[in-house]
């Protein structure tokens, strides 16, 4: 047992997970690695870009916060043989296959987390000596009888173990193994010698069972060679397989709210539809929906729906991307914030500092840090989460042009929607309409909609802002519901080539107002005025006036 080679911190680590209320039972991953560690050699892909490539070399990227760290501990802590976990590992999903006992703590596993740092580390030199100099250690230790020197490789110390100790073998978990390219005294020299460092450790080694490593960068941006193309590369944007031990489905998400309301008897303030519009939207390469898993347990812990993305540097920070090249995609960040699907090309590669030229790259680099879902060839928005870190920026990014423009009239649209000044929404309608953007030319009600999610941006800060959604008689085309419950209701119903008179007819004609009315004998949930807010747009204008109308249609219930 060393700092490195069975280490006791990731069955710690793993057995606090464990304890939580909504733990999630991942452990099927480990079938998926089985196979790979009892293979009895090395068997190379025949044909395709693969070639070369062992199956027993397993790399998965994901955005932070998507459970990486989790799964790693969870993969040591089953196979390592420092501590007996059999406790944690009985009543999970792993132990109704066969070879359960056989792998249950009986391999070494070198559990290398690349995030931590020497005491006041300034340099690569720093970094990668305490690395060499822990394990190393931990080897002279483990096997006192092999004659391993201060001076040797940590690749020569392993292989006189394998040499000497009838072909003992290491499973490597490798976590957050791009941490070093993200810190500013890591060079691009430095870089290089980490990824060369990597490959001496692990490529064409009788001593590696299996190496399973994690981080947020594809290797294949920093692998440019054949350093590391050993590596079966699983990506959430190129890959199905691993997709489901990463991040929460439906199904998932489903027990953990049984959980919640088991848990919370009373004053809950957390619903399923909350979940799902706060923190889902990304896919896998199968299409298959994904919700942050962060954010819905500390949701569900807190009893509280509020945006949990944290950021731990510059890589979290949306205008880190988006500033790199503003001209090029400030447009576009319009049409995300309106919630319109962006064609985009994502590459397989995230871009650095130095190399976020080009609209893709950007777009690239935001899909890999978790910023942007990827499907069918568009990037979006995924969830509120994420909405009200772009509608934050927008309102603060100056540099955006006229899309900060927009986004600042928006608290001004609001206010003008609850006094009934439809003059002033008039106005605004207009001058977004005449702005230089990308939503300018709207000829249905569909177009008109995106241009509305822009123009009431401010007002997802107090309303939970439903699009097509279900009341009376139909569909409305938009309703907010006020988080402060004795807040104005709105009913907005769009109209091209038609009058706005006739859209709030149609509100009150399909009785939409009912949606706010509670049920039958019960007292209505929402007690604040209930608005019915008409807006029409004619294309034969050739002016591009709007016409507005707002009417009470319940007063404030005392």
């Amino acid at each position: 047992m060393g700092v490195y080679l069975n280490e006791p911190g990731a069955y710690g680590l793993f057995q606090e997970d464990f304890s939580l209320t909504y733990y999630v039972d991942k452990t099927e991953i480990i079938k998926e690695l089985v196979p790979l560690v009892e293979l009895k050699r090395n068997i190379s892909e025949k044909t395709g870009t693969d070639r070369g490539k062992g199956p027993k070399y397993v790399a998965v990227t994901r955005p932070r916060r998507f459970g990486k760290t989790v799964m790693a501990n969870m993969i040591a802590a089953y196979f390592g043989k420092g501590v007996d976990s059999h406790e944690e590992f009985d009543s999970l999903k792993v132990s109704q296959y066969p070879w359960y006992r056989k792998h249950l703590n009986q391999h070494n596993v070198i559990h290398i987390v690349f995030n931590e740092m020497p005491k006041n580390c300034t340099s690569y030199a720093q970094y990668i000596e305490r690395i060499q100099t822990l394990l190393l250690d931990d080897l002279t230790m483990t096997y006192p009888n092999v004659k391993i020197r201060e001076t040797d490789a940590v690749w020569d110390a392993l292989k006189k173990v394998y040499t000497y100790c009838n072909g003992e073998k290491f499973i490597f978990v490798l976590d957050e193994w791009d941490y070093i390219y993200h810190q500013d005294f890591a060079a691009n020299a430095d870089k290089e010698s980490f990824t060369k460092f990597l490959s001496n450790l692990l490529k064409d080694k009788a001593y590696v069972e299996m190496a399973y490593m994690t981080g947020i960068l594809p290797i294949a941006k920093y692998s440019s060679g054949s350093e590391l193309n050993m590596f079966c590369e699983y990506t959430m944007v190129t890959e199905e397989k691993y997709s489901k031990y990463f991040g929460f489905i439906d199904s998932e998400v489903d027990d953990l709210y049984d959980r919640y309301l088991k848990q919370q008897a009373e004053n809950r303030k957390v619903t399923r539809e909350g979940l799902r519009i706060w923190y889902d939207g990304y896919h896998t390469k199968s299409g298959e929906r994904v919700y942050n898993p962060r954010s819905v347990v500390l949701a569900l812990e807190n009893n509280n729906l509020g945006n949990y993305w944290t950021s731990s540097g510059p890589y979290d920070e949306l205008f880190y991307y988006v500033g790199a090249n503003v001209d090029q995609v400030k447009a576009d960040v319009g049409l995300l914030v309106s919630d319109i699907p962006v064609p985009a090309k994502v590459q397989e590669y995230a871009a650095t500092s130095m190399e976020l030229k080009t609209r893709d790259e950007i777009f690239s680099a935001m899909v890999v840090y978790g910023f942007l879902n990827y499907e069918n060839g568009c990037v979006s928005i995924p969830n509120k989460e994420l909405m009200d870190k772009f509608a934050e920026m927008a309102q603060k990014e100056a540099s955006l042009g006229n899309v900060y423009q927009l986004t600042r009239e928006s608290g001004r649209m609001l206010t003008a929607t609850k006094a009934g000044d439809t003059e002033t929404m008039m106005e605004i309608l207009q001058f977004v309409h005449n702005t230089e953007s990308p939503l300018t030319v709207y000829n249905n009600e569909a177009e008109l909609a995106s241009i509305l999610k822009l123009v009431y941006l401010q007002a997802r800060d107090s309303y939970r802002i439903e699009r097509e959604d279900k009341a009376g008689v139909g569909y409305v085309d938009f309703i907010f519901y006020p988080f402060v419950k004795s807040d104005d209701a709105i009913i907005i119903e769009l109209k091209v080539n038609h009058t706005a008179d006739e859209a709030v007819k149609q509100i009150k004609d399909r009785q939409y107002a009912l949606r706010f009315e509670g049920k039958f004998g019960e007292n209505p949930e929402y007690t604040g005025r209930i608005l019915a807010v008409g807006i029409a747009y004619s294309k034969e204008d050739e002016s591009k006036r709007h016409e507005c109308k707002v009417e009470v249609l319940r007063e404030r219930l005392k």
